[in-house]
C-alpha cells in the first residue's frame, strides 16, 4: 500500500524537527563551558524571552518551508540523509573538548594561534585569512577544524545550518528555468566560492545532477573534507585558490554562488572577490549568495546580530551587517532579481 501524501509530509517534518531538538540540546552545554571558562553565570538565550521565541518560530518556519522545497521537487528527500549516529556520537567528546579550548582561547584574546602544521600555510594565505574565526582550532587550516565544522555550525543554528544552506537552490531553479535550461543542470557550469567542507555544494550537486561544478576555496583542509563528502558524485572538481583572482576565461560560468563567504570577508575583499566573478559570468548569468541577516533584514534579531561578534570572533562582521550586499552586487554592475530570508541568514540572487 502506498503511503498518503500526508503521512510523508508529517513525517518529513518530525524528522526536521527532531535533528534540531538534538542540536539544540547539543547546544546547552555551550553555557556550562562558558560558566567553568569564566566563573561566571553565562547569558543564556531565554534571558531575552522575546528573542528567543522569535528564533524558535523562524528556525521551525525555514525546516518547515525546506520540507515544502523537497515536496515541491526543487530538490530530494536525500539531502535529510543522516549521518552514522555512531560516528556523531563518537564526535562528541572531541566536540566539547575544542569548546572548552575555544572557550580559553576566547578569554584570552588569542585570535592567532595556530598549531605547527597550520603555521606552515599561513604564508601563502591573504592577512585577513590569518586569524581563528569563531576561535575554533587553527582557523580552517587544520584537519581537525575541518572535521569539527559542520557540525560545529548545525549545533550553533539549532540544527538549521543545512536549511539555510540550501536557501541557494530555490532561486538558482527559478533563475535557470526562466531561461529554459533543463532542470537537471546538464549542459551548465557552476563555480562555488568558499566552498569549506562542500556542504553547500553536495546539496546544490543533488538539486542539479548534471551540472559541472567548480568549488574554490582557500583551505587544502577543508577541501580535502569536501572531496570525502562528495566521493559518491561526479562531475565536479576542487580548487585551493583566491576567489580574488581566480584562473579562468572570462564569461566561463552560467552561475556564481556562496554560502556564508562574505561577512568574512573585509569590504575591499568583499568587492574584489565580487568583481572577479562578474569577470567570470555569462551575460545572464545567476549569482547568488546565502549568508547572514544584516541590519534590519529581520528587525526582532538586530541586537543578536550586534551580540555575534562579540561572542565569535568575526572582524569584519560589523562592517558587513552595516552594508547590504544588495546594494553591493547592484554597485558591482549585477541586476538584483529577488532576496528572501530564513531564519539567521538570507540569499540574494541577482544575474549578470
Amino acid at each position: 500500500m502506498e503511503i498518503p501524501q500526508a503521512w510523508k509530509a508529517a513525517g518529513l517534518k518530525t524528522l526536521v524537527r527532531s535533528r534540531s531538538l538534538i542540536y539544540t540540546g547539543e547546544s546547552l552545554f555551550l553555557p556550562l563551558i562558558d560558566m567553568l571558562v569564566h566563573q561566571r553565570r553565562p547569558r543564556l538565550p531565554i534571558d531575552d524571552p522575546e528573542l528567543f521565541q522569535a528564533a524558535r518560530k523562524s528556525i521551525d518556519e525555514l525546516l518547515l518551508a525546506d520540507v515544502e522545497r523537497i515536496q515541491a521537487g526543487l530538490y530530494p528527500m536525500d539531502v535529510l540523509t543522516p549521518e552514522s549516529p555512531v560516528r556523531h556520537l563518537r564526535r562528541m567528546p572531541i566536540l566539547f573538548r575544542e569548546g572548552f579550548k575555544a572557550a580559553l582561547r576566547k578569554r584570552d584574546r588569542r585570535s592567532k594561534e595556530f598549531g605547527d602544521h597550520a603555521t606552515e600555510s599561513l604564508a601563502e594565505m591573504p592577512e585577513y585569512y590569518r586569524r581563528n574565526f569563531h576561535f575554533q582550532p587553527d582557523g580552517y587550516l587544520s584537519k581537525l577544524s575541518a572535521d569539527l565544522y559542520e557540525h560545529q555550525v548545525e549545533v550553533l543554528f539549532a540544527g538549521a545550518a543545512d536549511a539555510m544552506r540550501r536557501l541557494i537552490i530555490a532561486p538558482m531553479k527559478r533563475h535557470f528555468e526562466s531561461q529554459g535550461a533543463k532542470a537537471d543542470g546538464e549542459g551548465l557550469h557552476f563555480l562555488e566560492l568558499g566552498a569549506g567542507t562542500g556542504r553547500a555544494t553536495k546539496f546544490v550537486r543533488m538539486a542539479f545532477p548534471k551540472a559541472k561544478i567548480t568549488a574554490v576555496d582557500l583551505s587544502g583542509p577543508y577541501l580535502k573534507r569536501a572531496q570525502v563528502s562528495l566521493r559518491e558524485f561526479s562531475r565536479h572538481d576542487f580548487l585551493e585558490a583566491d576567489a580574488e583572482k581566480l584562473p579562468f576565461a572570462d564569461s566561463t560560468f552560467d552561475a556564481i554562488y556562496s554560502v556564508f563567504l562574505f561577512h568574512e570577508l573585509p569590504m575591499e575583499v568583499r568587492k574584489s572577490v565580487l568583481k572577479e566573478g562578474i569577470r567570470l559570468l555569462k551575460a545572464g548569468g545567476f549569482y547568488g549568495l546565502v549568508d547572514s541577516l544584516q541590519m534590519g533584514d529581520v528587525p526582532v534579531f538586530d541586537r543578536a546580530l550586534e551580540q555575534f561578534p562579540i561572542e565569535y570572533h568575526e572582524p569584519f562582521y560589523k562592517n558587513y551587517i552595516e552594508n547590504q550586499m544588495a546594494s553591493l552586487l547592484e554597485e558591482a554592475g549585477l541586476v538584483v532579481e529577488e532576496t528572501g530570508s530564513g531564519f539567521f541568514s538570507k540569499y540574494v540572487a541577482a544575474r549578470r
